[in-house]
Formats: C-alpha cells, structure tokens, sequence
C-alpha cells in the first residue's frame, strides 16, 4: 500500500484505480511539487570522495544510492525510480526495475538468471513476441532454449534450467497461460511472465506464484505512442540482480521516457477498460463475417477453456486477432485499406492500430512457429466500437 508525504495513511487499502493515479509520488509533496519532476541530470555533484565512491559502489552492485547521492544517470535517476515505485505498486511487487526497452528488459532477465540461478537453458511457452522468440533462438546471450506448449514444461525442464518465459496472453494469437501450472512445472526455477497484453489492470503474475513480471512499457502502461520503455517488477532481490545487469550494460530508461511512462499510469485503468468494452464488441462482429474463418480473443467462450478469464485475468482485454478466407492477399488488402486503424507495428495506444504478424514481428521467427500469413492482429484503441467496425467492413468488401 502506497503511503503519502506529511499525510496520515489512508483508513484501508486503496483501489487500484486510486493507486495508479498516486503511486510513485510519495514524495512530490515534500519536494513542493504536484506534477511530476523530470531530473535528466547525466551527472550530479559528489559530497566527497570516500562519500561518492560508496554510492558507486551500491548502486554498481544492484543497491540504491547512498549518502553520496546519484553520482551519474546509468546507475540511477530519481526519476526513473518514481516509475518504477509506481508500477511496483500496481503488481504488487516488493520492487522494479526500469529499461530503456521491453527487450532490453528481456534481456536483463536472462542475463540475471544466468547469473543468478545457474545453468544456461531456457524454457520458452509459445507462442511469444517475436523479438523475445528470435533473441532466444538467436543463442547471442548464450542461452539454450527449449520451446514448448505450457503443457510440456515439466518435460522440457532440466537440471541447467535457469529460467522459464511465457506470455499470457500470448503474441499474436491470445492463447492463455494457466501461470500457477506453470509455475508449479517449472520445479522451483524463477518464472518470468510477459504482461504486455493484460497489463496490471487485468492481470498480476506474482501473486500467482511468477517471480517476474515483465512489461513492455512502451505499449498499455505509456499508452499514447510516444515513449519507449521495459520494466521488471519482482522481488528486492531479483530487483538487485536485475539493476546489477542495467548498471553494468548501461540499459536503464531515459528520464523523460520515465516522466512520460508514469504519467501514463494514472489513466491505465480507464483506459484498459474503455479498450476491453470495444475490443469485445468488435470481436463479437468480427465472428459473424463471412469474410473471416476465425477469431482469437479471450473473451469467446472457445478461447477459455480453462476458465482463466475469472480466474487469473480480470478481463479479456483489448488485443485480438483474426483470419480471413481470402489468404495472405486479403489480409494485406485489409491492413493497407483501414483508414481509423493505423497500419503500424506495437499496441496498446489510444489509437486503434493494425497489424500482420507474420510479415513483420513475427518475420524472425521459425517457420513452424510463425504465425499464419491469412491473420491480422488489432489493438482496439479508444475510439468509438461502431466507427471501428464500419472501418473493418469497407476494408473487409
């Protein structure tokens, strides 16, 4: 529970609709602020020398800064930790981890378990983003990877195992996860959840056994397309490990994305759920097209059979995606002749995007893997559901 400068806490916990908008901003009332700060100092002046090279030393190591304050932005900015303080808040997690990408994210986790945990094999649930698939199947961190349906886990974990990846709902097709089978496969090594699609508002992975819970932040927690980022929300001591690998890699988060990413906080919620009410409206039409042989969405009684909407999600969400009869050809058309849609790569904005995985986030990925070149993934903005669906159906004739 988040707790406010100079003021007694509040009576019971708050709603998460109160805590989006406050968490992170303990302490704007004692620097005498209300909007919050942005600190894009590089480098911040030193009480001294023995003093300085402390707080080096702590935060080089994963620890926060000492009484020899910052010292330079790769180890630490104010800034970035009020995000990361607000976004812990939401998962309730003990504690976050900022980057400057989902995939510099990805990446800080494997390297973290590697060194961490031990071993040098990953299991990886498909399906998954596909620059998390090709950066696993890459070996550039030097990880050996075993992908496999969430019911192979226990099967595909060996002694050497020092991490298990999954993403629920998944990209770009919305298979759900069961996270605590999962977890209870995994025997014991750290499960790192990819929470991109449900965010916060709908889902929190630690608290169905996970130990990390990852965003891209760049897509629902920023939500307005103008800021790239990743986080890591976890416990203080993976978080140590995780700043650890950041500080040395030099892969933290740009204050001002950190500004702009916090910001888009306090309207996650309504946004999240604005989203989902269209999203269900628009997957619902598109199950009655003739010009679509199916439709992938949570919210469909055939796409939940274990009843994880309920359950482990508190919604559906707002991603879909769906095929059409007319092939790879008409799924180009679609993407090229939506006017509300914009034809772009990413998701979660206020605005309505689409997209072919296939052909592009997906292009890397093996073969067997990729998705299906007749199917197109939306992320339904903020728009109205009935001017969404008018654009889908004169794209759609």
């Amino acid at each position: 529970m988040t707790t406010f400068a100079s003021q007694p806490a509040p009576t019971r916990a708050l709603a998460l609709d109160s805590l989006a908008v406050h968490a992170g901003r303990d302490d704007l009332a004692t620097l005498g602020v209300h909007a919050l700060p942005i600190d894009l100092s590089s480098t911040n002046p030193l009480p001294g020398v023995e003093a300085g090279g402390l707080s080096y030393e702590s935060m080089a190591t994963g620890g926060h800064p000492t009484e020899g304050g910052n010292v330079y932005a790769r180890l630490w900015n104010p800034t970035v930790a009020r995000f990361e303080a607000g976004l812990a808040v939401l998962e309730h997690a003990e504690d976050a981890v900022a980057f400057a990408s989902g995939m510099a994210a990805i990446t800080a986790t494997i390297v973290a378990a590697r060194t961490e945990h031990g071993g040098s094999h990953v299991v990886a649930v498909r399906p998954l983003y596909g620059g998390t698939d090709h950066l696993l199947a890459s070996g550039l961190l030097g990880v050996e990877t075993t992908f496999c349906t969430s019911a192979q886990v226990a099967e595909s974990v060996r002694p050497d195992t020092c991490l298990v990846l999954l993403e629920t709902p998944g990209n770009p097709t919305l298979e759900l996860v069961d996270i605590a089978a999962v977890v209870a496969a995994a025997g014991g090594r750290p499960v790192v959840v990819d929470n991109t699609f449900a965010t916060p508002v709908l889902q929190n992975p630690l608290a169905h056994g996970a130990t990390m819970a990852l965003h891209s932040a760049t897509k629902y927690l920023g939500g307005h397309g103008d800021a790239v980022g990743g986080v890591v929300a976890t416990d203080e001591t993976w978080a140590a490990a995780l700043r650890r690998v950041r500080a040395v890699t030099g892969g933290i988060l740009h204050p001002l994305g950190a500004y702009l990413l916090h910001r888009g906080l306090a309207t996650l919620p309504l946004r999240v759920r604005a989203q989902q009410a269209s999203a269900e409206k628009v997957a619902g039409w598109l199950t009655s097209h003739p010009a679509v042989t199916a439709v992938h969405y949570p919210g469909l009684p055939e796409a939940d059979p274990a009843g994880l909407v309920g359950r482990q999600m508190r919604g559906p969400g707002a991603m879909l995606a769906f095929r059409l009869a007319g092939g790879f050809e008409q799924a180009a058309r679609v993407a090229e002749r939506l006017q509300l849609f914009t034809h772009a790569v990413s998701l979660g904005g206020v605005d309505s995007l689409v997209q072919h995985p296939a052909a592009l986030t997906h292009r890397p990925v093996a073969p067997e893997a990729r998705p299906s070149a007749d199917l197109l993934r939306l992320s339904i903005g903020l728009e109205d559901a009935e001017d969404l669906q008018d654009d889908l159906a004169r794209a759609l004739t």
